[in-house]
């Protein structure tokens, strides 16, 4: 069975869906955001032949541009860490809004590379009109392999609507990153589990 970073990874265009200026994102709904910036973000990989080639430099500057905006990193924070969260000073927790986000970038700059003309299907939208928390449903078409269902959990914010979670093949990021981290809390420490991903994220040069 496929690790959820492999999830992650393989499911490329999940990453690369959630990508727009925060204007644009107040004024339409959380599945005209996907629906509507997926062309953009892809067109920028398609004509780009340094990022198509696995430059780094531009693949961490795509991701960091056009998909960690568009998430809700407090909330995130929150529901990774649980009970962990409240209990952490407000250093500890700034430590590890910081570590987590790029955690998730070094995560998402290797789906970005791995784009190879994989196309995306919509489920229709079921949901209030005035709803503020909302699951858009798609699902990822691979020549030769097997569709992959990918849900977007999206909250509405002040700014325009935020992804919390990304739930792909029934597999949670939040609830897969709580069920890490909460090992290495309860044995070492929240500071333990920040320098950790600190090094982590030095070592893969983000």
């Amino acid at each position: 069975m496929k690790t959820f970073l492999g999830f992650l990874t393989s499911a490329v265009l999940s990453v690369m869906l959630i990508a727009a200026p925060s204007v644009v994102m107040a004024e339409i709904s959380a599945e005209e955001l996907v629906k509507q910036t997926a062309d953009d973000v892809l067109n920028t990989i398609k004509n780009d032949k340094d990022i198509q080639a696995g430059n780094q430099q531009k693949i961490f500057a795509l991701a960091e541009e056009k998909i960690l905006p568009n998430f809700d990193f407090e909330r995130v924070c929150r529901m990774v860490l649980g009970k962990n969260w409240k209990a952490a000073s407000p250093e500890q927790q700034a430590v590890f809004q910081k570590e987590f986000r790029s955690l998730l970038l070094r995560t998402y700059a290797v789906a970005l590379g791995k784009y190879k003309n994989q196309v995306i299907e919509f489920k229709p939208l079921r949901a209030e009109p005035d709803a503020k928390n909302v699951s858009v449903k798609t699902q990822i078409l691979q020549p030769g392999g097997q569709p992959i269902a990918v849900d977007y959990s999206l909250v509405k914010a002040e700014g325009g609507w935020k992804v919390y979670d990304i739930v792909i093949e029934s597999v949670s990021l939040v609830t897969n990153y709580r069920s890490q981290f909460s090992n290495e809390i309860r044995t070492n420490g929240l500071d333990s589990l920040n320098k950790k991903l600190a090094e982590k994220n030095k070592a893969a040069g983000v």
